[in-house]
């Protein structure tokens, strides 16, 4: 990767310092608006607004299709792909619906961002522990009502090579349970703006694909495992 000198100051010295500020601002607002106007797009403007300018101040763009297939009256399982960090700011600056994250529980440990999170009521998620990872499945289940959304990326972690890996059923539990749609997203283009082996930023385009939401009715019980599959192949399908 060729770094260009001039905007690897610029990321260092001015972007990043400007970030760090930003995600202070943001996380102490959300702190002090969710739980006084839960599910509002006022809570959940100050995330989205952070995502894109942080896009914004790193010189990327991002390029969305498909959003014309989500209501934002309607509650879905959102599932994507996960390529970088940078994933989170194009779904949290793009996506107009109201959602929670299941994340990792190692995140509820980052000063400020964690409490944020948790004011907003994202779900954190400790797989290595079966039982409290089916509790909160459950949580994030009743936060499914008036057009709240969840999203998840099922592969569990950010891949390591720009390929998919296997999805994880967490997220198709909380559909078929709660027969709502599921929404394959293809993102494209983040693991070349930031990959696990680097801390610099490549400016660049990241480019997300909403497909049609997947009606889980159409599969029975015994069908997860097809339905999960079919949910890959059509966020794989745009990656080629």
């Amino acid at each position: 990767m060729k770094i260009n000198p001039f905007y690897f100051l610029y990321q260092y010295l001015i972007a990043w310092p400007v970030i760090l500020v930003l995600t202070i601002i943001t996380a102490l607002s959300t702190i002090i608006l969710a739980p006084l106007f839960p599910n509002s797009t006022l809570s959940h403007s100050p995330a989205r607004w952070w995502s894109r300018l942080i896009c914004y101040l790193l010189l990327i763009r991002v390029k969305v299709k498909g959003l014309e297939k989500l209501k934002v009256t309607d509650s879905y399982i959102v599932v994507a792909n996960h390529q970088s960090i940078f994933d989170i700011f194009a779904l949290y600056g793009w996506l107009p619906n109201i959602f929670k994250w299941i994340m990792k529980a190692e995140l509820r440990k980052i000063p400020l961002v964690g409490k944020a999170c948790e004011s907003a009521g994202h779900i954190f998620i400790d797989r290595s522990h079966p039982i409290a990872a089916q509790k909160s499945l459950e949580k994030a289940e009743k936060q499914l009502i008036n057009g709240v959304s969840v999203v998840i990326f099922p592969e569990g972690t950010r891949t390591k090579t720009g390929l998919m890996s296997r999805f994880k059923k967490g997220a198709f539990r909380i559909a078929t349970d709660l027969s709502l749609p599921i929404v394959p997203v293809t993102i494209k283009g983040s693991f070349e703006r930031l990959s696990r082996n680097t801390m610099y930023v490549s400016p660049g385009t990241i480019e997300m694909i909403f497909h049609d939401p997947i009606d889980v009715k159409c599969y029975n019980l015994e069908q997860t495992t097809e339905l999960i599959q079919d949910t890959w192949n059509i966020i794989h399908d745009d990656l080629i």
